[in-house]
Parts: structure tokens; sequence; C-alpha cells
């Protein structure tokens, strides 16, 4: 179903920046003293190629699908996208040690306690967090329909109706009487024949009465009276009555 792009637009933009921050973060870090491994910047190992880049590049697509996407389906995707990133931020750098002899591939965080704490949050761990919390959010807003939604999918509705030929028509005008344009929503629309003309009027035949059992009320006609005889032109005074007699 096509939604409003802008339902994932803030939580899309915002997931792009912190997935492309999630992918840089270990080779520019060590400029303000957040520095994981090694203290080298655009140092690459493939540590911080499964643990930063990759999630880091899945929740920036995620992100731009979500950013860009009018469909449901494909804006659903990206945040799943971006959620399951968010995870593997979280737990990756635990993983990793199964296959890297108990030692996180990540390495260790250097400099003093509060700059290693910081390095964790900002890394990896409460990164994740963000991220996975705003897939969530992002989830849960595609998963609501909106009155937004059903006119976009009255609207499709409509265009597939026309391109297939079936055909429509409005029965109330798309502007009052006042001049004020009527709101598609409330506008009562009816599908005709197919192969019907959209001629956007519905002509309604007349209504027959109909009796109390159903049948049809014969037409009444008034009878019209005959029109009277004429009367014979009278001639007025005495010559008329001399010529009478």
């Amino acid at each position: 179903m096509r939604i409003s792009r802008s339902r994932g637009a803030v939580s899309g933009l915002l997931l792009m920046v912190l997935g492309a921050w999630g992918a840089l973060i270990p080779f520019i870090g060590p400029y303000f003293n957040v520095s994981m491994g090694t203290d080298q910047t655009w140092d690459w190992t493939t540590g911080r190629l499964w643990l930063s880049v990759i999630p880091g590049a899945v929740a920036f697509v995620g992100g731009f699908l979500l950013f860009s996407s009018a469909h449901r389906a494909k804006a659903g995707f990206g945040a799943w996208m971006a959620t399951a990133a968010g995870i593997w931020f979280v737990i990756g750098t635990t993983i990793s040690m199964l296959w890297n002899h108990g030692v996180s591939q990540a390495g260790n965080a250097l400099g003093s306690t509060n700059e290693r704490v910081l390095t964790v949050l900002v890394s990896y761990d409460g990164l994740g967090v963000v991220i996975t919390g705003l897939g969530a959010f992002a989830l849960g807003r595609l998963a609501v329909r909106s009155v937004r939604d059903v006119e976009l999918a009255r609207e499709d509705q409509l265009a597939r109706d026309r391109a297939d030929g079936t055909g429509r028509f409005e029965r109330t005008p798309a502007t009052s009487p006042s001049g004020r344009e009527v709101p598609a929503r409330d506008r009562e629309v009816e599908r005709t024949t197919p192969g019907a003309t959209d001629d956007r009027t519905a002509v309604v035949p007349p209504r027959e009465e109909r009796t109390a059992v159903g049948e049809p009320v014969q037409q009444r006609t008034t009878p019209v009276a005959p029109p009277a005889p004429a009367q014979p032109h009278r001639s007025g005074g005495l010559m008329g009555r001399l010529r009478r007699n």
C-alpha cells in the first residue's frame, strides 16, 4: 500500500546519519581520542569491516529506503534492515570472540576510563541501541493505517479503474455551491458498468410510484369537458324582431 513520504522521512534521515557514523568512527575516532584496538587513523582491519563498516552500510541503506520510499512494504524492509544492523552493533563485538580465540575482533578500547567508556558507547553498544530504537519506532509507525493512507489507496484504485476501462464517476461535485472545494474523502464515488464513459455525472432514472401491494400506479388523466355549442347571433333592435316575425 502506498504511504505518505513523510511517514518515515525523519527516522530514515537519522538512520542514514547514524549508519555513516558507525561505519566511519573506527577510522576517524582517533582524531578525538575515540580509539578501539589501535590509535592509528584510517587503519583497515578485518574486525572493523565486519563489526563497523558492514552494519553501518546496512543501517545507511535501510535508512535511505525508509527515507525515500512511498510504499509500505519497501519502507518496512528498510526499517528491518536498520534494526538488524543496530542489533549487530550491540552483540557483534561479543559474537566475534567465538571466531577470534576468545578476544573481541574489534580490539580493546584505548585511553583513560572515561575515554574507554565513551569509545564503547559511541562506536558499538550505545550506537546500536539508538539505531535499533529508531528502526523499531519506524516499524511501529508503518504498522498504523492513517486517514491519509486510506485516501492514497482510494486514489490508486481510481487510477487503476481508469486504466483498465471500468470507469468511475463521482456523484458529489468537486466544489460546493459556495465555491469551496470538497475534500476527496467526502465525495461519494460509485462504479459504473464496464466500458462506460467517465463523464463525472450520474444519470438516475425516474422512480416509478408503486402502490402498497407493489403494483405500478396508473397514470391519472383529468377529463376535459367538451366545448359549449356556439350560440346563434341575434341582432338587436326593432328591425331584427320584424325580420324574425
